[in-house]
């Protein structure tokens, strides 16, 4: 796609709906992993400083991250 949409039917929206449904449900999917793997690097001692550079958070969003493992929703980076 080049941004640049010709004519549109119900039928193309329809797939692109899909489409942008399924990639909702990997992003989600994608966030649950990263979280998982922020708490295992934060077990193995990586610094909060490095897992910041690496993933773009913020160390309040990390924070938020590795403390939900303690039963907390902390999945979402940006809980807006």
């Amino acid at each position: 796609m080049n941004g640049t949409l010709g004519t549109v039917d119900k039928r193309s929206l329809e797939q692109l709906a899909t489409r942008f449904r399924d990639a909702e449900t990997r992003t989600k999917i994608l966030r649950q992993e990263l979280a998982e793997a922020i708490r295992q690097a934060s077990k193995d001692g990586v610094l909060q400083k490095d897992v910041c550079e690496v993933t773009g958070y913020t160390r309040q969003q990390v924070r938020r991250i590795v403390q939900a493992e303690d039963g907390g929703d902390g999945d979402d980076p940006d809980p807006s």
